[in-house]
This record gives C-alpha cells, sequence and structure tokens, in this order.
C-alpha cells in the first residue's frame, strides 16, 4: 500500500469553499479501482489548513490516480487557491488498509 498524507493551507478567503472544490476531485478519486481511501479533514488550530490521509493497494494504483484526468484537473487550479506549498508524506508499507488500535478498544 501506498499511504499520503497531504497538507494543503489554503488563502483564508477560500477556506469555506475548499471542502466544495475538492468535492468533484475527492469523488473521482474513490472511484479509482487501487484507491483504499480519500479522506480530507481541516485542522482545528489552523482553520485555513486541511489535511488529506489517502491510501491506494500499489504503486501502479497511485501512478494511475497522478495520471488521471481529475488528478490534472485539480493541480491546475489549486495553485490559485493554496497560500503556501503543500506539505505531503508519502511511504510504502506491507499493511492494507486501517488497522484497528490495540491500545482504545471501545467499553461495552
Amino acid at each position: 500500500m501506498i499511504f499520503i498524507a497531504v497538507r494543503f493551507t489554503v488563502r483564508p478567503q477560500y477556506r469555506g469553499q475548499w471542502l466544495d472544490r475538492v468535492a468533484e476531485f475527492t469523488a473521482a478519486t474513490r472511484s479509482e479501482p487501487g484507491n483504499l481511501f480519500f479522506d480530507w479533514s481541516q485542522d482545528t488550530a489552523d482553520p485555513d489548513r486541511y489535511v488529506l490521509l489517502e491510501a491506494f493497494a500499489s504503486p501502479a494504483a497511485g501512478e494511475a490516480h497522478v495520471a488521471s484526468e481529475h488528478f490534472k484537473k485539480a493541480m491546475a487550479w489549486m495553485p490559485d487557491v493554496v497560500a503556501t506549498t503543500p506539505d505531503i508524506i508519502n511511504v510504502r508499507t506491507d499493511q492494507q488498509g486501517w488497522g484497528a488500535m490495540a491500545e482504545v478498544t471501545p467499553h461495552p
């Protein structure tokens, strides 16, 4: 699996629009055969920052994502909306998707 975390800091005037702007990109990516997840959250300490957690089943699936038309379309408009160059972590792991956290289990 390829696991990717990206932090996007958007210009303040686009803060409330970001999730709407990435909605089409998100839906298209989630429908890719090799996509395991593609999840956005807004940073509680900095409302101009959004974090994307995404994973692909294989390097080939990640390459297909980057070659897709929806990826190219999103990369074309994002430079006008972001305030800084996004930060990224990109790692390969043998794990396939989310696992259960051993330290926290719900009480009955």
